[in-house]
């Protein structure tokens, strides 16, 4: 015991003074968490509070072209820039380009009369087909010109059909005002009372979102949830960067064969390092947890909530943190240099993290990566947090994550010792 304390106090010591070390271990974390978290957020809330600006082109006069710029208004997605209708395609491009908007919507010239031409054909329809008589509508009857929708490349697919989705809704809305009108003139001969319209066109049936979690809980997750958790892990598993550079740095200056010539084993001070940097990615998640709970309300961001199972939340940590020391040392035994150890532990590290669901989400994932990602250490420790911070569970329902976590743990660990055993350095 005494030598593993010793052993401990020399590794802190050692610790301490690799200030670069420190810095990669909890500064770039510390800034990585909030950067991410910044843009997140004001992605998720994109469609709600941060409205895109819409440049908007109305080459028509009539009422149905009004009403389809108040139903877009209404939609709340979009700030309306109006710009002049003798505007032309490349003058409206021109300012996409100069980014006053990433999106333009046209609306053609005969988009009234074509609108009121096809409403008044689908009632004649209607009408014919209750066994009323409607009018033989023949004028309009070719296919209206499209509103044209611009948009910016740097749009991504997802998004611009989020925009098409919203504005067919706006153009569906007009159309079926227009056929309301219609329907109701060509039977009473009298216009559309106001109350009435606005309660058939509202009748709607209200849609009601439920976040499925296990406490019962009905609080929507914010961005501070999903990304605190994801990002304190892959900080833990930074710490490769200086637990497998420093053992490889006892290897090339014999320290190794030092602790031969001493009534001691290369063992001890292989826990001592377990012990001593497992404290260091415990110290991590403490860092960065409370940033997340403090720091963040006072940046504008949404504070984390930590789950109501603090001593789940500690084991998952302490689990986490013992993968990502495990996978260190792992990295540093077989690494013959420190810029191996550093290159290929940087780099596994961020490929763990990509197709372990860190940096994309394991749904959007293609089914060829649902099975790669299982041998992820990340895609373990994620799904154990986020069935705490999200989900709303206790330890018991992490529990299935944790067991493939801790045989990660333990394979890491006997490949170590069967690598020193073959270096010989136990």
């Amino acid at each position: 015991m005494y030598k593993l304390r010793a052993t401990i106090i020399k590794d802190i010591r050692t610790l301490t003074r690799d200030r670069i070390g420190l810095a990669l271990m909890f500064g770039m974390p510390i800034l990585l968490v909030i950067i991410i978290t910044l843009i997140q957020n004001n992605t998720f809330e994109l469609v709600s509070k941060n409205k895109s600006p819409l440049l908007l082109c109305n080459r028509d006069t009539g009422e149905a072209s009004s009403e389809l710029i108040q139903a877009i208004d209404k939609i709340g997605m979009f700030r309306l820039l109006e710009v002049s209708r003798d505007l032309s395609d490349k003058g409206i491009t021109d300012r996409m380009h100069a980014k006053d908007a990433l999106l333009a919507v046209v609306i053609p010239s005969d988009f009234s009369s074509d609108v009121s031409a096809k409403t008044r054909r689908l009632s004649s329809k209607a009408l014919n087909t209750f066994g009323l008589k409607g009018d033989t509508i023949t004028a309009g009857s070719g296919i209206a010109d499209p509103v044209t929708l611009f948009y910016h490349p740097i749009l991504q697919e997802p998004f611009r059909r989020s925009v098409q989705g919203a504005l067919y809704s706006a153009l569906q809305l007009v159309e079926s005002r227009q056929l309301l009108k219609s329907i109701y003139f060509s039977i009473n001969e009298k216009q559309l009372p106001d109350s009435l319209e606005n309660d058939i066109l509202s009748n709607k049936i209200s849609i009601n979102e439920v976040p499925v979690s296990r406490d019962g809980s009905r609080s929507v997750p914010n961005a501070s949830q999903h990304n605190v958790p994801a990002w304190t892990i892959f900080a833990m598993f930074f710490v490769v960067l200086s637990l497998g550079s420093g053992v490889v740095r006892e290897k090339l200056n014999g320290s190794f064969i030092r602790l031969k010539t001493l009534p001691t084993n290369y063992l001890v001070s292989i826990l001592s390092k377990q012990v001593t940097y497992l404290g260091v990615t415990i110290a991590q998640a403490i860092v960065i947890f409370t940033i997340g709970v403090w720091l963040f309300p006072a940046m504008g961001l949404p504070a984390l909530d930590l789950p109501s199972d603090l001593s789940g939340l500690a084991l998952v940590s302490v689990l986490c943190g013992w993968c990502a020391v495990s996978y260190a040392i792992c990295i540093g035994v077989f690494a013959r240099t420190e810029e191996q150890a550093n290159g290929f532990g940087a780099i596994s590290i961020v490929m763990l993290a990509a197709i372990g669901g860190l940096m994309v989400p394991s749904f959007a994932m293609p089914d060829s990566f649902r099975t790669i990602m299982k041998i992820s250490p990340l895609h373990w420790c994620l799904e154990a947090y986020y069935g705490l911070f999200l989900e709303g569970g206790k330890l018991k329902d992490v529990l299935p994550n944790l067991l493939p976590l801790f045989i990660i743990v333990l394979v890491l660990q006997f490949i170590t010792f069967a690598g020193l055993k073959r270096k010989n350095l136990i």
